[in-house]
């Protein structure tokens, strides 16, 4: 099957996420091998006009891994021709010429959609603002089903910022195609899930509650899936931040609380609401969590290109 633009989560049904997956899975013993050359002749191009360490080292090391060249920004705003006013469309146009696939993060919403129709390579949405992150929330589904085993009939609590939270978003997308799935959202008043993901979930009759207190469902759940308080999307009104930071903390008591097959997952970086005595326990999976997005990269890649 052959991926062209990956924009947002809506457009992968479940037979495209199981051969997504099987293909993840091949990418796991490409990477222990070595890697291969199958496309040293194609070049990917990183155009991150936000800061990134994952998502943008894992796509750069995915089209390494597969034999592949990388061209790269590392701050497009400032680095780049859009410092001189030109437009992102403008950009796209460009890099077509130059690459045979783009991987773009942007700052604002719906810009990749922006770019891909204007685009005749293959575009790969990093990021959008708070509006979607695709990618995160396919290498996430792929960790809950090698964690767990299954999706179907998965209990999870998302936790944090999910107002802004752009991987929470596209996690709740995806989840809404597997049958017997119950999500919690835990969140400050000022910072609860938005009406439009709501609405979704309604629709296709997708179980959810929404909840304030953190401790109260961790006995339910199989997965704690914890985000960071954004500072960065607060913009001037600092207080509000102050008054949600540090509001869901998982530590020790934490985990006293969680089933003992359950798991912590965390888009990262994390800030301070994942002690790093957690890194220690079993159930902590968000650093193999980021490992998968090498894979599941490498995999996007492959059905891009093809």
């Amino acid at each position: 099957m052959k991926l062209h633009h990956v924009i947002e989560a809506q457009q992968f049904d479940p037979a495209t996420l199981a051969e997504l997956f099987q293909v993840t899975e091949e990418m796991e013993g490409v990477v222990a091998d070595g890697g291969v050359l199958d496309y040293q002749k194609r070049v990917m191009a990183t155009l991150f006009y936000e800061p990134s360490t994952r998502t943008r080292f894992s796509f750069e090391t995915a089209m390494h891994r597969l034999g592949g060249r990388v061209i790269s920004t590392e701050n497009a705003a400032e680095f780049s021709s859009v410092a001189k006013g030109e437009t992102l469309e403008d950009t796209i146009r460009i890099m077509n010429a130059y690459s045979d696939v783009i991987v773009l993060r942007h700052q604002e919403v719906g810009a990749a959609k922006r770019a891909a129709a204007v685009s005749r390579i293959p575009v790969i949405n990093a990021g959008d603002g708070v509006g979607q992150h695709p990618t995160q929330a396919l290498l996430d589904l792929y960790t809950i089903r090698k964690e767990i085993g299954a999706i179907e009939g998965l209990r999870i609590a998302m936790v944090g910022d999910l107002a802004q939270g752009r991987t929470v978003r596209s996690l709740a997308y995806l989840l809404s195609k597997y049958r017997d799935v119950k999500i919690h959202f835990v969140a400050p008043p000022l910072l609860k899930m938005k009406q439009d993901i709501l609405d979704h979930l309604r629709e296709h009759h997708v179980w959810f509650t929404e909840e304030t207190e953190l401790e109260k469902v961790l006995p339910e759940v199989d997965v704690v899936y914890q985000t960071r308080i954004q500072k960065e999307r607060f913009g001037d009104r600092s207080a509000d931040y102050e008054r949600c930071r540090g509001v869901y903390v998982i530590n020790q008591a934490s985990l006293r609380l969680m089933k003992p097959n359950a798991i912590v997952m965390h888009p990262l970086p994390r800030l301070d609401e994942i002690t790093m005595e957690v890194d220690e326990d079993p159930r902590a999976a968000y650093f193999r969590q980021a490992q998968n997005g090498l894979y599941v990269r490498m995999a996007l890649l492959t059905m891009a290109l093809g």
